[in-house]
């Protein structure tokens, strides 16, 4: 495995497997890798002739009051990880590198950053879209891939390149889950023995309400009641971001049935901020 630190040099190596006219996969991370992101590698090697990786911690996608300096890092196990999954390059750009002194230049994704996460979260997909674009520019894939976890953010980013005309396909995998349903995520590691047990109450609510709604039991513009209470039973729950049926494609919350829907939930247990979702075809009412 390549480790490439250098944003020119990687633009090099990408330029060169254009001309040998190989296809390039790309999973970006910000490290403390776990099973989902691995899943992602594994379908970009089956898809593509070369598999790169990048690990960012990207300091313009978190708040003044985040976790930035403490957010999980092991680049040497990251990098065994990578290199045991057959992972071709990895990219491991400095700050320095990706935000120079004097850069300016950040991208807005209109509605659909201020929404959800975004409006808990203000200027999160500002960053989030900046540092992907630019990795993107470096990086030169023919296919992104990002995890269902994180819908926001592949919603985000599919209108973001198509908006700028980038030439690549951003394919969206299954969020990866532990034994008990919890969806896999860095943070999890933040999450005590207690924390960790309660946290298992976000996938139980979001089966129940999905089963709930494709039964017809429950009707939609009930559901969000719903799924509230029945989260603010787990005590550990401090607080709710949202919790909610939406639109998949715009992410509006939803107050009539479409054919598919998208239950999703943002909360905080202690002081870890969790979210999950799933996407749930339903029968319309008559």
């Amino acid at each position: 495995m390549e480790i490439v630190r250098v944003p020119y040099i990687m633009r090099d190596t990408a330029g060169t497997n254009t001309l040998r006219g190989k296809t390039a996969g790309f999973v970006p991370t910000m490290g403390a890798l776990h099973e989902g992101h691995l899943s992602l590698v594994r379908r970009s090697k089956e898809e593509n002739d070369i598999t790169v990786a990048s690990i960012f911690v990207n300091p313009a996608q978190f708040g003044p009051a985040e976790d930035f300096h403490k957010y999980p890092r092991d680049i040497e196990g990251d990098s065994e990880k990578l290199q045991k999954e057959g992972v071709d390059v990895l990219f491991m750009p400095d700050i320095s590198h990706i935000y120079p002194e004097g850069y300016l230049t950040f991208i807005e994704v209109g509605k659909l950053s201020g929404k959800l996460c975004g409006a808990c979260r203000p200027g999160h997909f500002r960053g989030v879209a900046t540092i992907v674009a630019k990795l993107l520019n470096i990086v030169k894939p023919n296919r992104a891939y990002f995890g269902q976890k994180d819908y926001q953010q592949t919603i985000v980013i599919r209108q973001m390149v198509k908006d700028l005309d980038m030439d690549i396909d951003i394919v969206t995998c299954p969020t990866k889950r532990e034994n008990d349903g919890l969806a896999m995520s860095s943070r999890n590691a933040y999450l005590g023995k207690e924390q960790r047990e309660a946290a298992t109450v976000i996938y139980r609510c979001l089966m129940e309400a999905s089963d709930l709604l494709k039964s017809g039991i429950i009707k939609l513009n009930d559901t969000k009641a719903f799924m509230q209470k029945e989260l603010l039973k787990e005590s550990a729950v401090s607080r709710i971001d949202y919790a909610g049926v939406y639109d998949p494609l715009t992410l509006d919350e939803l107050s009539e049935p479409k054919d598919e829907v998208l239950l999703a939930v943002a909360l905080t247990i202690g002081e870890t901020r969790l979210i999950d979702n799933v996407l749930v075809t339903i029968r319309k009412e008559r």
